[in-house]
């Protein structure tokens, strides 16, 4: 899920440009825990005096808070720190659907991408599994590949009905 997180075009960046932007820390707070709240300030702080200094030092301060705020979000979240991504990536991403259906406030399109992706992976194992239902008793490797399709697809189906259940 922190694979929009980590771009510059994600919501961690552009609340952190817009911290400095309004010169206001609180656009990017909610996006850390608390016990990272001292260290993003501390940042906060650094940067904006450092952003006074010239057009040059405001964008080197700049990248440096993107990158406090993109870092202390992803140890708070326990996943490891590997950079900002370039903007642009993943833009049909589930996550930018999800953020546009909050924005828009309609999870019509929302909707039909997971429908239509839930159909379209059911179906897949399905014909898959269904296409080494009919082997050979005497082939044991046959037999053996099919087992295992019919339980990656059986497992598959549990594991969607857990996390539909799980929240």
């Amino acid at each position: 899920m922190t694979i929009y997180y980590d771009t510059m075009d994600g919501p961690i960046v552009t609340a952190a440009e817009l911290a400095l932007e309004m010169e206001n820390v609180n656009y990017v707070l909610p996006f850390v825990k608390k016990e990272f709240e001292t260290e993003l300030k501390e940042a906060f702080d650094n940067a904006v005096i450092v952003r006074e200094l010239s057009g040059e030092a405001a964008e080197v301060a700049d990248q440096w808070f993107f990158e406090t705020a993109v870092r202390l979000h992803m140890v708070g979240v326990g996943k490891p720190y590997t950079g900002i991504k370039h903007s642009g990536l993943n833009r049909e991403h589930i996550i930018l659907k999800a953020y546009s259906a909050i924005e828009n406030q309609d999870k019509t399109a929302l909707e039909t991408l997971l429908s239509d992706s839930l159909r379209e992976a059911i179906e897949t194992r399905f014909e898959v599994t269904i296409s080494k239902k009919d082997y050979d008793v005497n082939d044991i490797d046959a037999a053996r590949e099919y087992m295992n399709f019919e339980r990656d697809f059986v497992e598959f189906c549990n594991e969607l009905l857990e996390l539909i259940k799980s929240k």
